[in-house]
């Protein structure tokens, strides 16, 4: 696999940082108009000035590329390159005055996944990476932990909500520790070595887009229940590598959802 350009990992990182920015402004205000999309998720002016803010400025500088966004139509571009955005990752975290929300913003081409950058603005925290190029938190180098068995350790997941109760059961039954700190901050923990792993029954492409590059720079791993490394699966699984197909075992015996 070839190495992603320095520049573009640079640039990804730099935009999403803006964006996290202008998110910030209606962060904890209480005039916040908060609305409801058709499959009953919120939405707000934040979540779609920051998707428009990202989507003008990757097309003028990227005019041939694909972009693919949570609140907007896809842009279908010739390059072969795509980026993915998901402009508040954890709106409704957002949109309680939470801080763990989100930006996210991910960057395919002709090998797979290229860029994947997952910043905290409330919390001041960046974790990006470029294929081949290593996986960063705030512009140092990082890695996943180092735990070799389930036992003991610490997952997390957006929502128990979405969980079977077959599931919760068999967690339950295992010395694990859960909790919840979810959506694209779970993610960042596994990749920073502060939990162990992190598991979604339900996600859409634009919520786990960056996450195959960052994990696997990291040193970890990254796929879909059924152990396929693919965002656009509907599932997410991230772990330090050592865990993970023990983690998928535990998982794969129990539906993923009620």
């Amino acid at each position: 696999m070839t190495a992603v350009d320095p520049a573009l990992l640079e640039e990804a990182t730099s935009l999403l940082r803006e964006a996290g920015e202008l998110t910030l402004g209606w962060f904890r205000d209480e005039s916040l108009d908060i609305e409801h999309k058709g499959d009953g998720t919120p939405v707000t002016a934040a979540d779609k000035a920051a998707e428009r803010f990202l989507r003008d400025a990757i097309a003028r500088a990227h005019p041939d590329d694909t972009i693919i966004g949570e609140e907007e139509d896809d842009r279908v571009g010739t390059s072969g390159r795509r980026w993915i955005i998901d402009p508040i990752d954890g709106t409704k975290a957002f949109t309680r005055g939470v801080a763990t929300y989100c930006n996210l913003l991910a960057i395919d081409d002709a090998e797979g996944p290229a860029v994947g950058v997952i910043n905290l603005p409330a919390l001041g925290e960046t974790v990006h990476a470029g294929r081949g190029l290593g996986c960063f938190f705030n512009d140092r180098p990082t890695h996943v932990g180092t735990r070799t068995s389930l036992g003991g350790a610490l997952v997390s997941s957006s929502s128990l909500g979405n969980w079977s109760d077959d599931l919760l059961l068999a967690a339950r039954a295992q010395p694990l520790e859960i909790r919840t700190w979810g959506d694209g901050y779970g993610y960042a923990l596994v990749a920073t070595g502060r939990i162990d792993a992190m598991i979604d029954p339900e996600v859409a492409l634009w919520d786990v887009a960056p996450m195959p590059v960052i994990l696997t720079e990291a040193g970890g791993r990254f796929s879909a229940w059924d152990g396929v490394t693919d965002p656009s699966r509907g599932s997410g699984v991230a772990t330090n590598g050592a865990i993970h197909d023990e983690l998928l075992a535990l998982l794969q015996q129990s539906p993923a959802t009620p």
